[in-house]
């Protein structure tokens, strides 16, 4: 009984799988941000692409 709780205590402060589990939160979190200022950043672009047609078109090209 006494080397299973060695076992289960050893076991318990074991960090290396650690390391791995934060780089994947943090990558995750990267992501998350890049998808976000993508996203927000093509929303903008649609707009000034959409006026340039406008423009180009013979349509009113004030805003």
């Amino acid at each position: 009984m006494v080397g299973f709780i060695d076992k289960v205590r050893g076991f318990a402060k074991d960090e290396e799988g650690v390391s791995a589990i934060e780089y994947g939160l943090i990558a995750a979190l990267i992501a998350v941000v890049i998808a976000t200022t993508l996203q927000t950043t093509g929303t903008t672009l649609r707009g000034v692409f959409q006026f340039v047609n406008t423009c180009l078109t013979g349509g009113n090209c004030t805003r």
